[in-house]
């Protein structure tokens, strides 16, 4: 086994420990999920969760997931309970990962009590990997990117 380089700038501060990098990821698991899982998920009809969009309404109208409600992240203190079930799982989305709006909207769920997860890409992701949204002017689906998605395949295979 050859040992990294100290000088290294990815290895500059060590791995850390399996069981501390399992826990770290199965951490990560539980609270994040991808647009791909999301999609699929959607698709079967029987997905387990509600998807919120917690951009605002000018956001929203442009573009956002069909079947997706909307609750933008300030008006969650006030609007959770009318929109959301407790015992339902939350998934939400913000803009995409230069953007941290769905884990400011997901905090404020978790305080209230909902379990949730982030759909890490967030429409940004979503647009990307050839999925319909929904715009004012109807259902638009942009082709894969294939820096994001493979061209000409159902799925990512992540």
């Amino acid at each position: 086994m050859t040992t990294q380089s100290s000088t290294s700038p990815a290895m500059r501060t060590a791995p850390g420990a399996p069981a501390d990098a399992a826990a770290f990821f199965a951490a990560s698991l539980a609270f994040r999920t991808d647009v791909s899982d999301v999609h699929a998920s959607l698709e079967s009809g029987e997905p387990g969760f509600v998807l919120v969009d917690g951009r605002s309404l000018e956001a929203w109208e442009q573009a956002h997931v069909p079947g997706a409600v909307h609750l933008p992240k300030e008006e969650i203190p006030a609007r959770a309970a009318e929109l959301l079930a407790p015992s339902v799982p939350v998934v939400v989305y913000c803009w995409g990962p230069g953007c941290d709006g769905a884990t400011r909207a997901a905090l404020a769920l978790a305080t209230l009590g909902y379990r949730v997860k982030e759909m890490i890409g967030g429409i940004e992701y979503w647009i990307r990997e050839g999925f319909t949204v929904q715009t004012a002017s109807g259902p638009e689906t942009s082709p894969r990117d294939p820096l994001t998605a493979p061209v000409g395949a159902p799925a990512c295979g992540c």
